[in-house]
């Protein structure tokens, strides 16, 4: 009786151990949103300029509003990568680009020497049950007895490229080499489509409307029917079925819109523990109650196409918006390589019309979204203290920013702040790691998220195996016991072609990295390439906040503009840069180092 005793004395502790284990890994929501300028969130705006609302107008955004009162908001966070692939692989990876080796869209392997499991592997391997809804953006395969496969690095999909071809979209594209059962003359990628609330398909394309004459005048219609305004080059005139859809209605309702379901099927998700359920063609398995979970939901908003739905749409119709002005005498100082992005989506030509819709179509979009978030952060809560679990929201305001001709321009790939500077707001069950509506304004970056994630999932992120980190953990930076960033970096290479920065609180020096992109060659040019061959930009914030005049070449500001190049140079290039050569097929394996100055990236910056 005595041995039964401790036994069952044993299997109590046991037991108790268990669930005290179980219960300091809280579920985690991450919600990710996609081109999100800072200024659609009033709280920021407050934050940042004492006025709630944008300068270019009226925003709205209760919800995310909400968040920042329950939790801790991290203000001054940016991104670094200004590109949908680079940002959220940073993310994924906890590493800057020149730390993994990704910069821009190309897909890449796990079998590079170099590369460590993902945050939602690591998570898997804490123990928790891992989600994906919505966009990923992270485009790592595998290899396989010499093949290249794709890999699920979230333990559960909910695939919406399968979903989207069954309506459960207002608008949605793909490749096409057959039609109506037919083979076509040519395949056509990236055929948009339409879906009304009866569920019928429209289809925009003037190459289809050339192979398919029956479907004659349909994109000129659908263009009409939805009022779209899609980016134009000022010479060759407005386009019906290139340029992105800048403006315009979503054909479906609110709630029924690609967003929409993201965050009902996440609802539906929450509500059936332990059973399967169905959405369309796809079974989802539910949730395993012993688990910890971990959730994450990439948002399309307000990524275009910018289609609000129409009940949005309409209310911020009645809002009349400041344009940002541009002057084209900014670009005799803009860096080439920012002028390449200015041309590539120059908006400036646009009538003023036209600028309105723009810019009012993508703050309603923005608001429907923040509709969204509320919906799915709080059945998350309610989900999570029904079952008695600790819990914690991270919620990142876009992979990065947008323009709506700042600069002249639209869309992002800029080290311009209204392209990489993305506030965090972290909410917990767990308020004194991250208390209500404190505002934390020291340096923080994208690669903090998946140290931050880890920590609260129980990761020991002082063991070797979570060196490769470049990040804090932000329960850290908000209690101030992380090491303060003097500056923040990153680097990309779409559409500008390679370029980096450095930010303080009053400077931003940007510069060409490299003369190619050709990997593992000419990785130094930066540091023998004449000053003005790297393309400079400086520019000095307390009195340029809108960063359009270039100082690189002013001799008032030269001992500044050397510094900051230095520190960059030393980061970027020669503090264990990484470049793989990953093919087209992401097949490469093969990786190149520079390593001339370990430890450059101190987080220290004197410019005095």
């Amino acid at each position: 009786m005595r041995i039964n005793r401790q036994v069952i004395l044993a299997f109590f502790v046991l037991l108790m151990i268990g669930k005290v284990v179980s219960a300091q890994q809280p579920n985690v929501l991450w919600i990710l949103t996609d081109d999100h300028r800072y200024d659609a969130i009033r709280s920021f705006n407050k934050m940042l300029t004492g006025n709630e609302m944008s300068e270019l107008g009226y925003v709205e955004s209760p919800n995310v509003d909400r968040l920042t009162k329950m939790g801790t908001t991290f203000i001054n966070t940016y991104c670094q990568a200004q590109g949908c692939a680079p940002s959220r692989t940073s993310m994924h990876m906890g590493r800057y680009p020149f730390r993994s080796g990704v910069y821009e869209f190309e897909y890449y392997n796990n079998k590079a020497e170099h590369c460590k499991p993902t945050l939602p592997e690591q998570m898997a391997g804490l123990g928790y049950q891992t989600l994906r809804i919505g966009k990923l953006g992270v485009r790592i395969k595998t290899i396989e007895n010499g093949k290249v496969k794709p890999i699920d690095i979230y333990q559960n999909n909910i695939d919406f490229k399968t979903l989207r071809k069954e309506g459960f979209t207002g608008w949605g594209k793909d490749n096409f080499s057959e039609f109506d059962g037919k083979k076509l003359e040519k395949p056509i990628k990236g055929l948009e489509f339409f879906v009304t609330p009866e569920g019928e398909f429209k289809y925009t394309s003037l190459e289809l409307e050339r192979q398919r004459p029956e479907y004659a005048g349909m994109t000129e219609k659908i263009m009409k029917k939805y009022d779209m305004l899609r980016h134009y080059n000022k010479k060759k005139g407005k386009q019906i079925d290139n340029g992105m859809i800048l403006s315009g209605v979503s054909s479906q309702p609110a709630g029924k819109t690609r967003d929409g379901y993201y965050s009902s099927i996440f609802i539906d998700y929450l509500n059936n523990e332990k059973q399967e359920f169905t959405v369309g063609s796809q079974k989802i398995h539910g949730i395993d109650p012993s688990k910890p979970q971990f959730f994450y939901i990439g948002y399309d908003f307000p990524h275009t196409p910018v289609l609000p739905p129409a009940d949005y749409r309409a209310r911020f119709q009645k809002h009349k918006y400041k344009v940002p002005a541009f002057d084209e005498k900014e670009l005799k100082t803009m860096p080439a390589q920012l002028r390449k992005q200015v041309s590539h989506g120059y908006s400036d030509h646009f009538t003023d019309e036209e600028k309105q819709k723009m810019i009012q179509d993508y703050y309603a979009f923005c608001a429907y979204g923040d509709n969204l978030i509320g919906q799915s952060a709080d059945a998350f809560i309610e989900y999570s203290e029904k079952n008695n679990k600790k819990w914690m929201i991270v919620y990142v305001n876009g992979d990065h920013g947008w323009k709506l001709n700042d600069h002249g321009s639209v869309s992002k790939f800029t080290p311009w702040d209204i392209d990489a500077h993305n506030p965090i707001v972290v909410v917990s069950s767990d308020k004194k790691s991250y208390p209500a509506g404190k505002v934390v304004r020291d340096y923080t970056e994208f690669v903090d998220i998946a140290p931050t994630i880890l920590a609260a999932g129980g990761a020991k992120l002082t063991n070797k195996e979570f060196n490769y980190l470049d990040g804090f953990d932000m329960a850290k930076i908000a209690s101030g016991k992380a090491t303060k960033r003097d500056y923040v970096v990153g680097e990309s290479h779409a559409v500008t072609g390679p370029r980096a920065f450095i930010r303080t609180k009053e400077y931003v020096f940007s510069m060409q990295t490299r003369p190619n992109k050709v990997r593992g060659k000419d990785m130094d040019w930066a540091c023998n390439a004449s000053y003005e061959d790297l393309d400079p930009a400086l520019y000095y914030m307390p009195s340029d906040p809108h960063e359009v005049n270039n100082l690189a070449f002013d001799k008032k500001y030269e001992k500044i503009a050397k510094a900051m190049k230095k520190k960059l140079i030393g980061i970027v290039l020669g503090d264990n840069r990484v470049e793989v050569k990953w093919g087209k097929k992401a097949d490469g394996t093969e990786v190149y180092r520079s390593n001339f100055a370990p430890g450059s990236n101190d987080h220290k910056l004197d410019l005095k």
